[in-house]
């Protein structure tokens, strides 16, 4: 496995499950330092037009206490070129039920003329925010 300088991946983070920390540590394995971006309330309402259940601060304390990251910080944008500029990683992670997606292609080709790598962490099967969200729904509805 090759291993990286300076790791990144970046998500939202809401209700914090196993998921994520699967993607976290996992992404550690290939990297000496691993910077986490939490997307910001007000860039999760634009973009997934959803409010998080827990707020950008709480949810930036919750990972950046986790043992495998080394550095947490609150993101306003989605543009990983202008990110990769601020915080100079050579890799980054993403899920691999992204893979084939058509935002993810289009930034693995802008990544890669900087010479950055993206890699595919394997999803946990099972589980996610919004499959959270909507127990939680039922059971209050039900």
């Amino acid at each position: 496995m090759k291993k990286y300088r300076i790791g990144y991946t970046q998500g939202v983070y809401d209700m914090f499950h196993i998921g994520h920390l699967n993607l976290i540590n996992n992404a550690k394995k290939y990297c000496d330092y691993l910077i986490v971006g939490v997307n910001s309330d007000k860039l999760v309402q634009e973009y997934k037009h959803k409010t998080p259940v827990i707020n950008q601060y709480n949810r930036c304390t919750i990972v950046e206490n986790i043992k495998a990251v080394d550095k947490a910080i609150i993101v306003d944008t989605l543009d990983k070129v202008k990110l990769m500029n601020q915080l100079k990683y050579n890799v980054i992670f993403i899920g691999d039920d992204w893979k084939g997606n058509s935002r993810w292609k289009k930034t693995e080709r802008e990544l890669s003329a900087y010479n950055v790598d993206l890699i595919y962490i394997k999803h946990t099967d099972g589980i996610s925010s919004t499959m959270l969200r909507n127990d939680i729904d039922n059971k209050i509805d039900g």
